[in-house]
């Protein structure tokens, strides 16, 4: 599924030092002490055991903090010492951790909301793309202006990837000068390793290459549109508000059963062929598959090899605030969340049935039922 690139933030620092700066021979920079390589990291909310490792060589290590508008705090744990620092938008912080009193690795948190001036200009770019029998939003990409790939764009995830088969095949792919969409260019761009795609697909393109801007995913004219500011053309649309849960791309809806009604977060996950997907401790809590039909059942084998089924049911009623499908197919995860943490899915078989302007400057979404409304369910056919 899905994988998370964790994202910037800072400003304001407030250092917790367990032991007195040495004399600054390197910098002037806030400065604290670490016997282990090993670095866990809270970031507001959400707290990862040892998920960062130290680089002397980096210069700096960058963490980039969850996405937020708000100010927040991040701390960075070593296995003696640890530093707090109060985050803003558009903000960064620099400090050294000092590794066996000995290594300096330099260390930077930073926002993931770019600085105003970052995405205050530039022109509306256009990419075609095609919708596959998948679901997929699959663009023709040009590296290094000779070398053409497939891509489909994945607002579950985040930045360039090309597939480790990808990569094997032509190995000058793992040098990306220029990478071309349609007339959209990115110079010098990180493009990482994966094992997941789409089906047919040399790799994936996240949501966050674009943030200040706005996106426009038209699938009555197979074009995304990436826009500087906001278009006026808004008739017919209907508003909603972004969420982000660890810098993904959520929104809150709910789920209509013989009266009641169950709330949730749902990622919007353009990368899924399926309609809906719903955690399973968040399935058990809400008591979700009680007298819902259940439309198949699969066999599933994880990266251990281990087996477990999964069902797909009939939910009668699926919506957001302004918006409501009927009869959607919804798969139930039998195990533990991808993600880590309870959250639910939108995947592109209810997604495509709506124009879409995705808003990653005010955090909105804007939705239009298109001319796919009414086709067939993958899990139906």
């Amino acid at each position: 599924m899905k994988y998370l690139l964790l994202i910037l933030v800072a400003l304001l620092p407030q250092a917790m030092i367990a032991q007195p700066t040495p004399p600054a021979t390197q910098s002037n920079l806030p400065l604290i002490r670490a016997n282990s390589k090993k670095v866990s990291i809270r970031d507001d909310g959400f707290f990862d055991k040892d998920s960062w490792n130290l680089s002397p060589a980096a210069r700096p290590d960058v963490y980039t903090a969850d996405r937020t508008r708000k100010s927040k705090w991040v701390t960075f744990y070593t296995d003696t010492d640890s530093i707090r620092v109060r985050v803003k938008p558009g903000g960064k912080y620099d400090f050294i951790i000092l590794l066996n009193g000995k290594d300096s690795c330099f260390t930077r948190i930073a926002s993931a909301i770019p600085p105003a001036s970052a995405t205050a200009n530039g022109a509306t770019d256009t990419i075609p793309f095609t919708l596959t029998e998948y679901n997929a939003i699959a663009a023709t990409a040009v590296i290094n202006d000779t070398d053409t790939v497939k891509l489909h764009f994945d607002v579950g995830s985040f930045s360039f990837h090309l597939t480790k088969d990808a990569l094997a095949q032509k190995p000058s792919r793992k040098k990306v000068h220029t990478l071309q969409m349609g007339t959209r260019i990115w110079r010098n761009p990180s493009v990482g390793a994966t094992g997941y795609t789409s089906h047919n697909m040399d790799g994936r393109f996240g949501w966050d290459l674009f943030e200040g801007r706005q996106v426009e995913i038209d699938y009555d004219h197979h074009l995304l549109i990436i826009h500087p500011k906001m278009p006026k053309y808004l008739k017919g649309y209907v508003k909603e508000k972004l969420l982000f849960l660890r810098s993904y791309v959520c929104v809150q809806a709910a789920y209509t059963t013989a009266g009641a009604v169950d709330e949730g977060y749902f990622m919007l996950d353009t990368g899924s062929d399926q309609a809906a997907i719903v955690d399973s401790a968040w399935a058990a809590a809400h008591h979700f598959t009680t007298g819902l039909q259940v439309i198949k059942t699969t066999t599933l084998k994880d990266p251990r090899g281990v087996q477990y089924e999964v069902r797909t049911v009939r939910a009668p009623e699926l919506g957001l605030k302004n918006i409501r499908l009927t009869n959607v197919p919804t798969l139930v995860l039998s195990g533990r969340n991808p993600a880590g943490f309870p959250l639910n899915y939108l995947g592109n078989d209810f997604l495509k049935r709506f124009n879409i302007i995705l808003d990653f400057q005010h955090d909105y979404i804007y939705l239009k039922p298109n001319g796919l409304m009414d086709v067939p369910y993958r899990a139906n056919s």
